[in-house]
């Protein structure tokens, strides 16, 4: 069977990022109705030693238009952390989901054995492209969107999993 690279990440990504942002518009819609300053969840987080829901935000952007552009063989479009509203982190996640609708598939597709190299703290890392895909972008992405939403409901926004899920 051959897979699909972009068949099975850039929907995946649409889904997840389009349901975050409908996520943070009940969020923003929460914190109007009961009175609550907006920087109260943006900075809010399950755990001390987590990152705050922006940064959650954020990293799961990074993530979605990082692994497109890598498995493209692009140049990464680089996007400042400076989200401090909800909007700004709805403007983050809108200009993450164009880049994405501008990579044509035909550069995502045959990049399952492409090397990509990261450079992290601890060195750099090579993968092949399906491994950087299924091991590393896709559960990063869906880890950072789960955080984000768990971090609302935690502190009371009305969401469910057919929130989370998309439509």
């Amino acid at each position: 069977m051959t897979v699909s690279m972009y068949s099975f990440s850039v929907p995946l990504f649409k889904t997840q990022l389009t349901a975050l942002s409908a996520v943070l518009d009940k969020a923003a819609a929460f914190c109007e109705a009961k009175k609550i300053e907006p920087s109260v969840l943006i900075n809010a987080r399950i755990a001390p030693d987590m990152f705050a829901l922006a940064r959650q935000v954020q990293i799961a952007t990074d993530m979605a238009r990082g692994g497109v552009a890598r498995l493209a063989g692009m140049e990464v479009p680089s996007a400042p952390d400076t989200e401090t509203t909800f909007a700004e982190l709805k403007t983050r996640i809108a200009s993450t989901l164009a880049f994405i609708d501008s990579v044509p598939a035909e550069k995502i597709e045959g990049s399952e054995d492409r090397d990509i190299t990261l450079k992290m703290r601890a060195g750099d890392q090579t993968f092949k492209g399906l491994r950087y895909l299924q091991w590393f972008v896709i559960p990063n992405v869906m880890f950072h969107c789960t955080t984000a939403y768990n971090i609302l409901r935690h502190n009371g926004v009305d969401i469910g999993k057919r929130d989370f899920m998309g439509s």
